[in-house]
């Protein structure tokens, strides 16, 4: 259950953070917007690591290099 529960928390940050986008909230160069994404993403996939699914676990790989190279981006 802990563990659906992460997953959950990370699901929310990683649509609210979009959600936040697409509002107008948040700019895809804020550096908020880019943690947000990384947070999302690393929660996720500690939660596939108790309920592993390949396809998810690939796409949060990738969502977490995007947020990385955006952070990277947003410092530079």
């Amino acid at each position: 259950m802990l563990w659906h529960l992460i997953g959950l928390a990370g699901m929310f940050i990683v649509v609210s953070a979009y959600w936040r986008l697409t509002d107008g909230k948040l700019k895809s160069s804020d550096k908020q917007y880019h943690l947000l994404n990384l947070t999302g993403a690393i929660l996720l996939i500690v939660s596939l690591l108790f309920n592993f699914n390949l396809g998810s676990f690939v796409i949060e790989v990738f969502w977490i290099i995007i947020a990385v190279k955006g952070l990277i981006r947003v410092n530079n």
